[in-house]
Parts: structure tokens; sequence; C-alpha cells
């Protein structure tokens, strides 16, 4: 018997242990491969999240935490973390440049200033990035063949034997490799400064460097560090390079430090940047202003239109409701992403459908307010069916009762609106509009597809007129040649501040709203 009286069936017993198995085999599985990549405290944490899966499900006890625990590490792993890492990195100089600890910035200098060993070998050489990432930005490996026919997988951290039977090898260099992207002749050219800058740790305390693209040779390095004294050498020209800045620098000033450096912790100063630096003290203000007044008239402009869309569409002697608002919620059903790239067809000064129906010949992405406003009316357009979802449902939600005594008390249409339906109505979408204004002060992907910031007739180049703070934050700190992911970090936490300040006092005038009720 399968089923047994007042007592859970076998097979939803045999089912529950299958699960817990294949969670905990999960967990090992993550456990082995942050073990491999040297996150000891990673191991930890899924090792305790292991051991609370197996104890919550394992026992009859703790009943409420069977349904609560995976929303729970949902919430720890998407929500809580990135906001403790965000705030960790904002403290830091993380950044291009600034990647690693100070002994793997070193090594990779030391690596870097390798030199052929005389009467060395050379390796079969295929340069190759992982599956999946870009060629021209991925991390490079360097896929061997050594003269005994061995193959290895070569990266920043050293050498590796690559033994998958999917492995071939023509012409003394690998041509195939299951994970791995090889670079042909035209993308390793393009990344022809980063091969020149990468080499591969050996444990001799030398390193293999590319010659060319299909070969390599093992080297030895010119620099050596003095870990007492905490300075580097340059065995050939004597140079002397100490640690200032997390980096190596030349100790007589003249010359340019080592590639690499290392990340640390910099106190406040990614904070000191954003309110000193005299590009970001500059059009902040005025990127501030731009902001507020955005997120501010695309949550008014939504909201009216939806409304009125909503009241329209909610009086019963309509024909065809349904038909209607099933075409008026058909914007918000449309990627973001194809909305913006055709409204900003639509604005072409000179092939735009805009300018062709209304025969006006307005440069709409060249012009400051003209790039503003059709960026309002671009928001309008993928904002106002979510406002009519929302205030038609809250519409259909008042007591027909309330508004029949209205009426037979003579009160007016407009009367009735301001008096009972927009106090109903505001109870329901207040919290939704101040939602969609803090959604709207970060709106970093609607300006980067529309205008890009533009356009940017200030003198500045990076100051755009469009430009909100998160798109500002994302050209200085990120889209430069020498990303800045502290400085990036700082500035989110500061709009997270600010947009925190602005929405308090409407939270607390929602919570007056509720007493309506």
């Amino acid at each position: 018997m399968l089923f047994h009286h007042g007592k859970t069936p076998a097979w939803a017993l045999a089912a529950k242990w299958i699960l817990i198995a294949l969670a905990l085999v999960l967990c090992g599985y993550i456990a082995m491969r942050l073990s491999d990549l040297g996150y000891t405290m990673w191991v930890v944490l899924v090792a305790f999240v292991a051991m609370i899966i197996l104890a919550v499900y394992g026992t009859k006890r703790a009943v409420p935490m069977k349904y609560l625990l995976p929303g729970l590490i949902l919430m720890l792993g998407l929500q809580i973390w990135p906001i403790v890492y965000t705030g960790a990195t904002a403290f830091s100089n993380y950044g291009q440049g600034h990647l690693a600890t100070k002994e793997e910035a070193t090594a990779q200098d030391i690596a870097y200033s390798v030199q052929q060993v005389a009467g060395s070998k050379p390796y079969g050489l295929a340069v190759a990035v992982k599956d999946g990432e870009p060629v021209a930005t991925g991390e490079l490996y360097f896929l061997l063949t050594d003269p005994a026919g061995k193959n290895f997988v070569g990266d920043a951290k050293g050498l590796t034997p690559l033994t998958d039977p999917g492995v071939k090898v023509e012409s003394g260099s690998i041509s195939t490799a299951p994970g791995y992207r090889i670079l042909n002749l035209r993308e390793a050219n393009r990344r022809s400064k980063d091969l020149a800058n990468f080499a591969v740790p050996t444990a001799n305390g030398g390193g293999i460097k590319a010659s060319g693209i299909s070969l390599a040779f093992e080297g030895r390095p010119t620099l050596v560090w003095d870990k007492k004294a905490d300075t580097i050498t340059d065995s050939q020209t004597k140079q002397v390079y100490v640690a200032r800045g997390a980096r190596w620098v030349p100790k007589d000033g003249q010359g340019q430090p080592l590639p690499v450096g290392w990340k640390e912790n910099v106190g406040f100063q990614n904070f000191k940047t954003v309110f000193t630096d005299p590009t970001l003290r500059t059009g902040f203000v005025k990127v501030f202003g731009w902001n507020l007044a955005f997120a501010a008239l695309s949550v008014l402009t939504t909201f009216i239109l939806g409304m009125l869309l909503a009241l329209l569409l909610n009086d019963p002697r309509i024909k065809g409701r349904g038909l209607y608002r099933s075409l008026l919620i058909l914007p918000y059903a449309i990627p973001v992403f194809v909305s913006a790239l055709v409204w900003q067809s639509m604005f072409n000064q000179e092939f735009g459908l805009v300018n062709n129906l209304t025969h006006l010949n307005v440069d709409w992405f060249g012009n400051t307010w003209a790039a503003r406003s059709a960026v309002l009316l671009t928001n309008l357009w993928l904002g106002f069916p979510y406002m009519f979802i929302v205030c038609t449902g809250a519409l259909q939600s008042i007591p027909d009762d309330v508004m029949e005594a209205a009426r037979i008390d003579g009160a007016s249409p407009l009367r009735m609106l301001r008096s009972i339906i927009m106090p109903l109505l505001l109870v329901a979408v207040g919290p939704l509009l101040i939602a969609s204004f803090a959604f709207n002060f970060n709106n970093f992907g609607l300006i980067q597809l529309l205008t890009g910031g533009g356009p940017f007739n200030t003198g500045n180049a990076q100051i755009g007129s469009t430009d909100l703070l998160i798109n500002m934050a994302y050209r200085l700190a990120i889209n430069g040649t020498s990303p800045n992911y502290g400085l990036a970090s700082a500035v989110a936490i500061i709009i997270f501040f600010i947009v925190a300040v602005i929405s308090l006092p409407g939270f607390l005038r929602s919570k007056a709203l509720e007493e309506v009720n």
C-alpha cells in the first residue's frame, strides 16, 4: 500500500527526499566551484545554506519556514547581497587596472616583464575566450600545445592541463576546444594590445607569452619583488618601484607605473570625488534639476492620461470597452527597447514620422528642449498604459452606492471627481505613484536608447542635456576609457538617498490617505 491512514503517502516522502538530495547536490557543486576559485567564505556560506535546507525540510518542525525559506534565500541572494556589495565597492578603488589583490596584481606585473629563456622550445598557441563572452572584451586564455604534444589552458593564474577528449590539434596548435571560442587572425589583431600585456605565470617564476598568434614562448621576468622592503626592481634598467596609490610607481618619479594595480579601501574618496570633481560638480546641479523634473512630469502626465482614459472607459454606456482597453495596453506589452528605438526613428529630423506629419523641421535630438520634449512624449507613450490599468482596477473597486448617493445629493461630475473619486483613487495608486517616481528617476534605459544623454551642446562632452544622474554616472564611471566601479557605486548610493529623501513625504502622505477608507 502506498497510502497509510493519517500519514504522508510514500510517493510524497520519496519525492521530498529526492528534492532535498538534489538541492544538497547543487549546493555541493556550487561549493566545489567556489573552492576552486578560492572563495573560502562563500564555501562556508553555501554549506550553511545546505545545513538549513536539511534541517528545515528534513524534519517535521518549523512548518512556516518551509514556505519562507526559498523566498528568504532569493531575497538575500538577489536583493540584500547586491546592496551590501554595492556599498562595499563604493569605499574601494575597484575598477579598470584595480581588479585583483596586491599579490595577484604584482604577479601579473612580473609576468608581463617576461623575456624568452635561451634555448627554450616554443608552444603551439591558440588565443581564446570562454564561450558566450564577447570576443572584443572577454578574458583571454592561451590554449597551448607543448613540444611533447600535451595540451594546456593558461590564464592569469597559471597553467592547467587540458584533457577534454573534444580537443583537436591541427598543425601543432589547438583548433577546437569545448567551452572556448578561438579567435581568428582579425579578432586577435584587434586585441594585440591585450596580448602584449598578457602572460601566463609558470611554477618556476617565469611566464608564457605570445609570439604572434600561433606561437608562445616561456620566459623569465626582469622584475624582482622584494617583499620585505616592499619594492620591485627591474634587473635590466635598475629602476626601483614602490607601492603608492594601489600601484607600483617609479621611486624617483621618472617613468610610467607598472600596468596592473590592485584593489584597496579608499574610504570616502569616491564620495569626495563626486562633489569635488570639476566635471561632476559643474554638471550635477543641471542634471539633478532635469532628473527631478523628468521623474515628476513623467509620473504626472502618465497618471493624468491613464486616469482620464480609465474614467472614460468606466462608463457603462460605451460599447466595446473590452476591445478599447485591450488596444490601450498594447504599448505596455511591447518591450521598452523596441518602443524607444521606434520613437527614435520617428523623431528623425529629415525622415521621421513626427516631422513629416506635422510639416515641421524640428531637430528633436539637436536642441535641448526639443530633446527633452521627445523624451517626455516617448515616456508618456510607454507609461500611460500602466496607469490606465491601475486606475481602471481602482475605479471598479469604488462602491456604486457611494456614487449613487452623491448623484442624489446633487453633486456635479467635477465635484464627484474631486471629492469622491480622487481621494478613493489615490488610496490605491498613491504608493504606486511614488514607486513610479523612483523608477523614472533612474530610467537609464529610455535615455540611453532614445538620446544617449544628448545633445551635448554646452561645451562639455561628458554632460548631456537629457542625462539623468544614473546616465551621467555610467558615462563618467563605467563607459570611459578607465571604468571605475567604486565611483559608480558611490553615485548609486547617493542617488538612492536622494530618492529616499524625496519619496519619504509621499509615503507619509499616502499613509494619511488611508484614513479616507
